[in-house]
């Protein structure tokens, strides 16, 4: 069996030892390198040595030395990384799963360019259960199009620093391109004081703070007498880790191209 060859970026942060650990326990891939920031004080340590079973990987800040045995990057860092990875992973033929969200229209573009010299899976969230509610919702959307209200609530931990979440705003630009609406003309972020009357054709959008919540999403289609809600709730971050792996093995036979998690499952 041939195995592919994995490197994980902030491989000391909670998902990143997520997805080692995932690596480590998976038949057909091998960590092949660990990435993190210079001031990480786990640098030149072993990155599965919190599992109690050494890989033989040092985690390194050089991206020359992370990637060198590399044929893969997964990463959910911060878009400012991101995009300091990505450019390396370009010009290196290194295939990358970007879970990072956060990107403005710039780091998007540049994202796209780099799928010209590379393959890559950009995702706002790997979780198989939650692309599958991506499509129930494009499916709702469509039977809710009149008469219906519609609110996305979206739940995380205290240390999450972009607001709405990245799955949030994909589950409403689903919503937006199934309607035939552009999800920056309607989306509604804050309410507060006299609001007037909510507009019909609105998407509108509530975040929650707090705790360690992994990520809880709802879409709440509000009717007149009538309300259906959507949800998928996270109580873990293996989810994404599995479907990092998932996305992984869809680019084996992709030499370039940019893909999402819709093309990883065959749901388009």
């Amino acid at each position: 069996m041939t195995q592919l060859k994995i490197a994980v970026a902030g491989a000391s942060g909670r998902m990143g030892r997520m997805l080692i650990e995932a690596i480590q326990n998976a038949e057909d891939v091998t960590l092949a390198g660990a990435l993190d920031v210079a001031a990480a004080p786990s640098l030149g340590s072993d990155a599965a040595a919190f599992l109690g079973k050494p890989a033989g990987v040092p985690i390194e800040a050089d991206l020359g030395k992370g990637l060198a045995n590399a044929d893969y990057l997964i990463d959910f860092t911060r878009p400012e990384g991101t995009l300091k990875h990505l450019a390396y992973c370009a010009a290196h033929g290194i295939k990358m799963i970007i879970g990072t969200t956060g990107f403005d229209e710039a780091g998007k573009a540049a994202i796209a360019a780099a799928a010209q010299k590379t393959a890559i899976v950009f995702a706002p969230n790997m979780s198989v259960g939650v692309n599958v509610t991506m499509k129930l919702l494009e499916l709702a959307a469509k039977s809710f199009s009149h008469g219906y209200d519609i609110e996305i609530i979206e739940a995380h931990h205290r240390h999450k620093v972009d607001a709405p979440s990245g799955t949030a705003l994909k589950m409403g630009e689903v919503i937006a391109d199934a309607l035939g609406r552009d999800l920056m003309d309607v989306a509604v972020y804050a309410r507060e004081g006299v609001t007037g009357e909510r507009d019909p054709s609105s998407i509108g959008f509530a975040t929650i703070r707090g705790g360690d919540i992994v990520g809880d999403h709802t879409v709440l289609f509000a009717g007149i007498g009538e309300r259906i809600e959507i949800s998928h709730k996270s109580s873990s971050r293996v989810s994404y880790a599995l479907g990092s792996l998932r996305a992984t093995r869809f680019l084996a036979d992709k030499k370039t191209g940019l893909f999402d998690m819709q093309d990883v499952l065959g749901l388009k």
